[in-house]
């Protein structure tokens, strides 16, 4: 079966821009009671995870060799732990059956995806994956005055946050990836070029091919900017090829400098979304979700309004007892689990008037 990868691209949102956006998104879409099986993120989470691995290897090959690291590596290379074993975590508790029973949407570009999985992953990309409790809760609580979620969604956003924040690291991940590679190959140049070693001396004439299908990156900056700072290195004896790479860089309409500039920024920004990404993952990690889905969860409200006051005075798990029946009720019926809700409600006030 052919599956679809979720792809949400935008610009960084105040919150209460985001808030706003998720208004609209949610009034403008519509929804079907289950989601597609084509749109089951794990495959998509695996290959994810197989990346991220592979760059963390290459990275601790790097620092054998005494290669510099890209900054946003260091943040990886601290913490491929947590994303290993969220990853295992969430495989575990995803299951193609759970998925499918979410609610999906229905119409446009999202259409076969889990309403959940689109809304976390807007929330995630839409705030630079920086995720606390504040941003969330304000943001489920913007989205549910046009569409409300039902308790499972609410209740496992949590992962699906996660699943968007690790899509993220892996993108970040190639990035680095390939400026490692460049580094490489800068190093082999100047093993050659620059220092004349003999070829049983050489550390970097083998330079590993790659089985990562990375495109629409223009290699040729990180490559610009390493060489440089390793020529300059050598003082008045790289002179002429530091020359030579400024003709070079001139031909296509640019300087060492504006590339250098502009790595220097590429660099900046992906250690700052990398940074976000893990702080996020160990923010989610820590929130208590029971006390967020107490708050915003539309039938928990209806069913604190028990005119005896019953309900409130319940454990957590007679509570959960009632909100599971309600929701099997509204899957079996196809009735909202709100309507339910208020038609128990209704009961309990009337069999109370006859008393």
């Amino acid at each position: 079966m052919e599956t679809r990868n979720l792809e949400i691209e935008g610009a960084l949102l105040n919150t209460a821009e985001l808030c706003n956006y998720l208004e609209k998104r949610a009034s403008n879409s519509m929804v079907s009671s289950n989601s597609s099986k084509s749109t089951y993120p794990i495959p998509r989470l695996i290959e994810n995870y197989n990346i991220i691995k592979s760059v963390y290897n290459l990275l601790n090959e790097n620092v054998k060799a005494k290669i510099s690291i890209h900054p946003a590596g260091e943040w990886l290379l601290d913490n491929f732990y947590i994303i290993e074993e969220i990853t295992k975590s969430i495989q575990k508790e995803l299951t193609l059956k759970k998925y499918i029973n979410f609610v999906g949407i229905s119409n446009g570009n999202y259409k076969g995806f889990a309403r959940i999985y689109v809304l976390a992953s807007q929330i995630v990309n839409f705030s630079d994956n920086k995720i606390d409790r504040k941003i969330l809760e304000q943001s489920l609580i913007s989205y549910q005055t046009k569409k409300s979620l039902n308790m499972d969604e609410i209740w496992n956003i949590g992962i699906f946050m996660q699943i968007a924040i690790i899509e993220n690291i892996r993108k970040i991940s190639e990035n680095i990836f390939l400026s490692q590679m460049e580094k490489l190959k800068v190093e082999s140049i100047i093993e050659r070029l620059i220092e004349n070693k003999p070829k049983q001396e050489r550390k970097f004439d083998f330079i590993r091919e790659t089985k990562l299908n990375i495109k629409n990156y223009d290699v040729k900056y990180p490559f610009v900017e390493y060489m440089s700072y390793k020529l300059k290195k050598y003082g008045k004896k790289t002179g002429q090829f530091l020359g030579i790479l400024e003709q070079e860089v001139e031909k296509t309409g640019n300087t060492v400098s504006q590339i250098i500039k502009r790595e220097h920024f590429e660099i900046a920004i992906s250690k700052i979304l990398i940074g976000n990404s893990i702080t996020s993952i160990k923010t989610i990690q820590r929130i208590n979700f029971l006390e967020i889905f107490e708050k915003i969860n539309g039938v928990e409200e209806i069913l604190k309004q028990d005119p005896l006051g019953v309900y409130n005075n319940m454990d957590y798990k007679t509570k959960e007892d009632y909100q599971n029946k309600i929701k099997n009720i509204a899957k079996k019926t196809k009735i909202s689990e709100m309507y339910i809700a208020k038609k128990v409600l209704e009961l309990a006030k009337e069999r109370r008037s006859k008393y």
